[in-house]
């Protein structure tokens, strides 16, 4: 069976690589640890984990967005196939780097939010942790992400606007959500659902990147 390779991306301040790294080679792909000024990168998968880039300093992601990495993601995405995916943190530079539409505000009540949720995607309903004080996803007309995949919240927790929780542009094969899935894949404390999304994705690869059904 074919191994497919992701890439992890280290900022400072990241705090959830190891718990993506770990994760991900569970589901299979084969797996590498890069650091944000990188930009030579050979993999099917970059994942942009959780965690507080430079400190959250200005703003999430504020400052992250301009390292070396995520300024050549927009070329890598045009010259070739590579799956996009951005984990909480990775979520705020997405939008801040206008890689994804829309940004992620302050939590609509001022407070930081640490508890499981439920989340709908793929017609599925399952829950996973959230962990952020700046979540809460707004765009200016709601019309712009009508060719995307919505992760929508069961009981919206920080006031997303329409209940967004996270983002899937089939398109171009970006995928962000606030929750965290890498941290229920093989805790043996918690439910296993992390494993929907990352699954998701490696088929998402196997199909369309490889032809394999």
């Amino acid at each position: 069976m074919k191994k497919f390779k992701a890439s992890i991306v280290k900022f400072p301040g990241t705090n959830c690589e190891n718990e993506t790294l770990d994760a991900l080679e569970y589901i299979g792909f084969e797996t590498l640890l890069i650091n944000h000024n990188e930009t030579d990168i050979n993999s099917d998968l970059v994942v942009l984990p959780g965690g507080f880039s430079y400190g959250d300093y200005i703003s999430c992601g504020r400052i992250a967005k301009f390292s070396p990495l995520v300024l050549s993601l927009k070329d890598l995405i045009k010259k070739r196939k590579i799956f996009i995916l951005g984990i909480c943190n990775g979520f705020q530079i997405l939008t801040e780097a206008g890689i994804l539409p829309g940004a992620i505000l302050e939590n609509i009540k001022g407070r930081f939010i640490c508890r499981d949720v439920e989340i709908s995607f793929l017609n599925k309903i399952f829950s996973l942790p959230i962990a952020h004080h700046q979540g809460r996803y707004y765009i200016d007309n709601i019309e712009k992400l009508k060719n995307y995949e919505i992760i929508k919240y069961k009981n919206n927790p920080n006031g997303s606007i329409a209940d967004i929780a996270g983002l899937y542009d089939k398109k171009n094969y970006i995928m962000a959500l606030m929750p965290h899935p890498e941290r229920n894949v093989i805790t043996p404390f918690k439910s296993k659902n992390g494993k929907i999304i990352f699954e998701f994705i490696k088929n998402v690869i196997e199909k369309d990147f490889y032809g394999i059904v």
